[in-house]
Formats: C-alpha cells, sequence, structure tokens
C-alpha cells in the first residue's frame, strides 16, 4: 500500500478512534434507558425540544464518562487480551492526554446542557461523573459504579419530573442492583485476562463456585426488585408479563452458572445482563406508560 494510502487511512481512522473511546454500545444503552425514564416521568407525552437537549446532555456527558474511564484505565486495558486494542492502549490516540481533553470537554458540555435544564440535573450529572472518574478496574466499589449508571436516568427523570419520586428511587434501584451482577459476571467470564491485568479483589479474589452463588442471589434481587417497581410505578399487566419473562430467563441462567461456574456460562450472563435485559425493562416501562 503506498504512502498515501496510509496516509488517507490515518485520517480516517484518527475520528473512528475518539468515537471508540466514548464505548458507544454502551452509551447508547445509556442513552435509550435514560429517554425511557424521561419519557415515562412526562406521563408518555414529553416536549420534543426538551428531549432531545435531554438527550444531548446525556450522550454527551455519558460519552465523556467512558473515554474518561478509558484514559484512567489505560494502563490496565494495556494487559489485557481483551481490552488491549482499545484506542488508548492501542496507541490509535497519542499522547493519551488528547483523549482526557476530548473526554474533559464532552463532560463539561453535557453538564451545561444539564444545568440548562434543570439544576436538579445538574447535580445528577455532576455525581455520575464523579463517581465515574472514581470507579474503574483499580477501585472495588459496586455503589460508585451504581451512581455512576444511575446518574443519566435521574437527568432523564428530572428534565420532566423535577422531585425525588418512589418511582423514579425503584429505577435506580433496579440500576444499584444490576451493576454489580453486569460488572461481576464479566470478571469471573474473563478471569484470568482480570488477574494478568493487575486486578485481584472481589469477585476474583473468591472461587468461581462460591462467586456464582452471589450473582445467583443478586439475580433473585433484581426480579424482586422489578416486580416491586410494578406496583410502586402503577405499572400494567404487559409490564409485569415481560419484566417477570425476562427476569426468570436471567435467574434461570444464573442457576445454570452455579451448576456449571465455567467462564461460557458467566459470558452468558454478562451478555443477558446488557441490551437484553436492561434495555427490554426499560422499553417496556415507556411502552406501557404509552398505552395507558
Amino acid at each position: 500500500m503506498s504512502h498515501q494510502a496510509n496516509r488517507i487511512l490515518n485520517l480516517l481512522h484518527t475520528p473512528l478512534s475518539y468515537i471508540e473511546l466514548l464505548k458507544p454500545k454502551e452509551t447508547s444503552l445509556i442513552c435509550l434507558i435514560s429517554m425511557c425514564a424521561a419519557i415515562t416521568a412526562a406521563g408518555g407525552n414529553p416536549e420534543v425540544g426538551a428531549l432531545l437537549v435531554t438527550l444531548a446532555a446525556i450522550a454527551l456527558g455519558s460519552g465523556g464518562c467512558n473515554g474518561l474511564t478509558n484514559y484512567l484505565d489505560r494502563e490496565v486495558d494495556a494487559r489485557m487480551e481483551r481490552t488491549k486494542h482499545r484506542p488508548l492502549p492501542a496507541k490509535m490516540i497519542d499522547p493519551p492526554k488528547k483523549a482526557l481533553w476530548w473526554s474533559l470537554s464532552l463532560i463539561v458540555i453535557g453538564l451545561i446542557l444539564a444545568w440548562s435544564i434543570h439544576p436538579f440535573c445538574f447535580i445528577a450529572g455532576l455525581l455520575g461523573s464523579t463517581a465515574s472518574a472514581v470507579w474503574r478496574k483499580r477501585v472495588v466499589c459496586p455503589l460508585l459504579g451504581a451512581i455512576a449508571s444511575s446518574a443519566p436516568i435521574a437527568i432523564g427523570w428530572f428534565a420532566f419530573s423535577p422531585q425525588v419520586s418512589p418511582s423514579l428511587i425503584s429505577l435506580c434501584g433496579l440500576i444499584w442492583v444490576w451493576v454489580p451482577l453486569h460488572v461481576w459476571s464479566v470478571m469471573i467470564a474473563h478471569r484470568d485476562d482480570y488477574l494478568r491485568g493487575g486486578i485481584s479483589y472481589f469477585p476474583l479474589s473468591w472461587e468461581n463456585k462460591d462467586v456464582v452463588k452471589v450473582l445467583l442471589s443478586l439475580s433473585l434481587l433484581l426480579y424482586a426488585t422489578s416486580i416491586i417497581l410494578y406496583f410502586v410505578a402503577d405499572l400494567g399487566s404487559l409490564y409485569v408479563g415481560v419484566a417477570s419473562g425476562i427476569g426468570l430467563l436471567m435467574i434461570g441462567a444464573n442457576v445454570n452458572l452455579v451448576v456449571s461456574p465455567c467462564s461460557l456460562n458467566a459470558f452468558r450472563v454478562y451478555r443477558l445482563t446488557a441490551f437484553p435485559y436492561l434495555g427490554i425493562i426499560f422499553l417496556i416501562i415507556c411502552v406501557d406508560v404509552l398505552l395507558t
């Protein structure tokens, strides 16, 4: 390949690396569930302009936080097989400070937009951004992950209903149970890789046969939380039917993991927790509200 062709490919690849830094799949899921929360808070009839501004604030802030955690975790990621090809460890963005300023700029813009919506949105965004900066591979604290993951939902909710309600608390409670199940399942699915990266705290400090019992307990608690939400948010039969079905599927996957605590079964639990579970739960809440 000619030098000119290589140069063109590099010019095309660099912007894509900055987008990849923001973890577009994860950011898309956050935007989806946050928009569902916003539509639910608006009673199924949000003002379109406000919804778009809210989406922009959440997308920029969440993407920036993902980029920031990638920057902070770059040395660990370089030692792990599943993450060594990310933009920073692969030196697709070099020096790394370029990624830092890019990520921080997006967070600041997201916070400015959040402030323009409502001060509560700004506070939620600031708490989520701070938690994201602390919660990373080197820090073992599911509470920080729960705060970071529930902050976008709070922003979406406060944009249309600026008050702390039982429904919002229940939605955030669902996330707080979901986060450790999601994170710990991928950690035991890639146990050796995390250990190579220098990560040795829970759940890696326990044997798989013991960790999977904790994950099963979490799946049962997650199911219970989703049913509590049905009563608290006054949702309909559509929600409880779908939530029960996918909740039982989650429990079944964790029972299978207890029976056979191998990496493949742990990875199946991890995959199920992402869009299939969390995305469907929030989508069906939104649909239920729209239909009632």
